[in-house]
């Protein structure tokens, strides 16, 4: 990582800023977002404050790689084993687009849409998985990105309300 990436890194981490208000997520970024070197893995849209496109931030992996790295093991419904997942946490990935919106629309790359209350962001350690077991995600296996909630760390986040929230191949986020 070149110095002025570790610098603007370091000055995203220190001037970030989200809080909770009347269930509604309010982000706000102090920093101008990057545009992406490599192929664009994720694009967030709607009531967004920090774009580096027409209308939206777009972010290759590299970008999600420079945020800060959350990770956790988990049981899920879709393999036998537990499973690690790494990658920023949905509540670092709104922050970084000063977002602000009271729902946030999943799309997968086969076009699956789902509703994730935005408040799960900041209630959950919500993970924008990028590597699993320490790996890259093939698009085979539910990859590159997976919305994944640490399901093991609460009996509540065991049912079909979350494991329907969790999107896997991951391409768009709708915030509003």
């Amino acid at each position: 990582m070149s110095p002025n990436r570790c610098h603007s890194l370091k000055s995203m981490q220190s001037r970030r800023w989200c809080m909770m208000t009347l269930g509604m997520l309010v982000c706000t970024a102090g920093w101008a977002l990057d545009a992406p070197q490599g192929k664009v893995v994720l694009t967030v849209s709607g009531a967004i404050g920090s774009r580096n496109a027409e209308g939206r931030a777009d972010f290759d992996m590299a970008m999600l790689a420079a945020l800060p790295q959350f990770s956790f093991t988990t049981r899920t419904p879709w393999y036998k084993a537990p499973k690690k997942f790494t990658g920023p946490l949905l509540r670092d990935v709104l922050a970084a687009v000063g977002a602000s919106g009271q729902m946030l629309t999943a799309v997968a790359i086969n076009d699956y849409k789902v509703e994730i209350p935005a408040e799960d962001a900041q209630k959950f350690s919500v993970v924008l998985a990028r590597l699993m077991d320490d790996q890259p995600m093939p698009l085979r296996d539910k990859g590159p990105l997976f919305i994944i909630y640490p399901f093991d760390s609460s009996a509540d986040l065991r049912s079909e309300r979350y494991y329907g929230r969790s999107a896997w191949q991951l391409r768009n986020l709708l915030v509003k």
